[in-house]
């Protein structure tokens, strides 16, 4: 593992592993297939990009997620590791050109969507490329029994008709024991290959609180517990009232979800980021991809439609290992709330097909036609033309796309890109016959490298400043030497994309078998029962619930959930926590005290202090100094 550590050293920074890593690290090594199990932060890139950077030729990763590719892509280049990203946001001369260079060696990584695996460029090409590893990232999407099914992904298992010998990597943050079975059977392993990393997090206290008012308890959570979080929410319009409310309150907050421009998500995850902004309020839109490791709390004041997708949420705090909160607050409008989404989740397959015949006059798709093409997308747009429920025709989408009909991406944020199309000695000649393009492009060449080899982001704001001249200004001599075929030029755009995977049919043929529809009806509710009796459950400790839901053995009680901390003031009396309350005021009432300090002056848990300061704090006795001491009120 030394030549690993080494790389690991040199790129990442890290002197050592995480044991699971290694695992899966060391089991890549010996060219086993793996289905590696790693809870959300755990470092998953990590178990793929070291032992790629050992290996000769280049490491394919599938992956659903076009926001996450494009984020991984940028950061391995910025280590100088050069790596692509294929998706259906590309052209055609696009993913030819990077093919071509993949095929002769440019690229250590080539990240792949799921559906590019079935068009013919890419089947033409692929058997020429020399594949090194083969991962499979959310591999869970493989199984019809996980929470998150994509067709597409059925398409990896003909990889290894054409790479036989090369590994192939499955990672997966969370899986049932059925989705796991199924994972290798659909990604044809050699061998039942599974590690699986801690299951959950001793740092991660699972906190519920039932909850008459919600926003009032989350203003106490959010008074007893210090740094940044985040506070998820179902609907786009409460993420904004609430931010707004916390910053009457005086409480630094933001608000996010998925219908604001690009500029103005990454604008307002930057400040976050940064801890200059200390509260996020948002959908579930927000946090996959995000690189930060000091989040102190995730809190949720709807319930997850599933154990899986809360672990995903949750896990995004104390990704440093330090201590963190993952707090749920329920009440019985939760209870009706899980019902409705049941039916809105599932609309009637008749309904179904009315939307996906929508969708095509939407689209402007031709009977008969669409098949392997893409087309932009926004769906409240769709849904308000043809006056549809949101969430409704968005399930009925979802739907069609488990069916196989179409794909439908994540947003796209694709920047402007570039390719000088003619050699440098023809481009001397067209400098000299056309003078007036002869400072721009100048400018491009100053500005960018590798403009002949491949496509290569260019940011036509920036050229303008350097330039002296308007952006529209740029964009119309970008758009010349187009047409004079000097350069490939393709405009930025941000987007979700809808793709064809078939040709557009009449609506009544679309198939929707009744089986496979209630039994996909009947799996979502009974994952949502699971989430229910979670939420709703008293008498198990939050990680053994948890534990018990993803088929592992039960640990021993963390001691630190709500669940546990009733047990243990049960095993107080009243009496004794009316005395350590008069305890913690006389303390106070000399001056403020730090935490630790007053744990140790009474002898208490860290886990019963806390939680009989929460108390104390909704009863208005003491508060936290910012420099973190907890003070008596006055």
């Amino acid at each position: 593992m030394e030549s690993y550590k080494q790389l690991l050293q040199k790129y990442w920074g890290y002197t050592s592993f995480r044991p699971v890593q290694e695992q899966i690290i060391a089991s890549i090594a010996e060219r086993k297939d793996t289905l590696g199990i790693m809870s959300t932060g755990g470092g998953k890139s990590i178990t793929f990009q070291v032992p790629a950077l050992a290996m000769d030729g280049v490491c394919l990763v599938i992956s659903p997620l076009i926001a996450l590719m494009n984020d991984q892509v940028d950061r391995l280049n910025r280590m100088e590791i050069k790596a692509r990203a294929l998706h259906s946001g590309l052209n055609y001369h696009e993913l030819l050109t990077t093919l071509d260079n993949a095929i002769y060696g440019a690229y250590k990584f080539l990240y792949v969507s799921p559906e590019r695996l079935a068009s013919e460029l890419f089947r033409a090409k692929l058997p020429h490329l020399p594949v090194s590893l083969l991962v499979v990232d959310e591999s869970h999407c493989i199984s019809q029994w996980g929470y998150d099914f994509r067709p597409s992904y059925l398409h990896i298992a003909r990889l290894r008709d054409i790479f036989p010998e090369v590994p192939v990597l499955a990672l997966t943050a969370t899986a049932t024991p059925e989705v796991i079975d199924d994972i290798q059977e659909k990604l044809r392993f050699r061998k039942k290959n599974l590690i699986q990393g801690a299951f959950t997090r001793k740092n991660l206290v699972y906190y519920v609180r039932p909850s008459e008012s919600k926003i009032a308890d989350l203003m106490r959570v959010l008074q007893s517990i210090r740094g940044s979080g985040i506070v998820y929410l179902r609907n786009r319009k409460k993420t904004r009232e609430i931010a707004e409310y916390l910053q009457q309150q005086r409480f630094s907050a933001d608000y996010y979800h998925a219908g604001l421009s690009y500029e103005t998500r990454q604008h307002k995850q930057q400040l976050w980021t940064r801890n200059q902004t200390r509260i996020m309020v948002a959908t579930n839109a927000f946090g996959m991809g995000i690189d930060k490791p000091d989040v102190r709390f995730v809190i949720h004041l709807d319930l997850p439609d599933s154990p899986e997708a809360y672990i995903q949420e949750a896990g995004r705090a104390g990704r440093d290992e330090k201590k963190a909160f993952a707090v749920l607050l329920v009440n019985n409008h939760d209870k009706a709330q899980a019902a409705k989404r049941l039916a809105t989740s599932f609309p009637p397959i008749e309904e179904i097909k009315q939307i996906y015949a929508l969708l095509g006059n939407y689209l402007n798709v031709p009977l008969g036609s669409g098949k392997g093409m893409s087309y932009d997308f926004q769906l409240n747009d769709f849904a308000q033309i043809n006056k549809l429920n949101v969430a409704k025709a968005f399930s009925a989408l979802q739907m069609l796309q488990k069916q196989g009909y179409f794909e439908v991406t994540d947003e796209l944020n694709n920047p402007s890109r570039i390719l000088f199309i003619i050699n440098r000695d023809d481009l001397y000649k067209f400098q000299i016959k056309n003078n007036k393009f002869d400072g721009f492009i100048k400018l491009l060449l100053r500005s960018y490298t590798g403009l002949f080899s491949d496509y290569t982001r260019i940011d036509e704001e920036m050229l303008s400043k350097r330039a002296n001249i308007t952006r529209d200004m740029v964009y119309q001599y970008l758009v010349k030497l187009g047409q004079l075929k000097v350069i490939s030029y393709i405009p930025g755009r941000k987007s979700p994309l809808i793709i064809y995977t078939e040709e557009r049919l009449d609506a009544k043929d679309i198939l929707i078998p009744y089986p496979y529809y209630t039994e996909r009806k009947e799996r979502f509710k009974k994952r949502m029962d699971a989430m229910l009796h979670y939420a709703f459950g008293t008498d198990e400790c939050r990680n053994n619930a948890i534990l018990k839901y993803f088929g592992h053995p039960p640990a021993e009680p963390c001691e630190a959930c709500d669940v546990c901390k009733s047990r243990l003031h049960r095993e107080i009396s009243p009496e004794q926590l009316k005395a350590i309350e008069m305890k913690i005021i006389k303390t106070l009432e000399q001056n403020p005290v730090y935490l630790g300090e007053l744990q140790l002056n009474l002898e208490l848990r860290e886990e019963t202090l806390n939680d009989l300061l929460i108390r104390m704090i909704a009863e208005e006795k003491v508060y936290y100094l910012e420099d973190g001491r907890v003070a008596l009120k006055s």
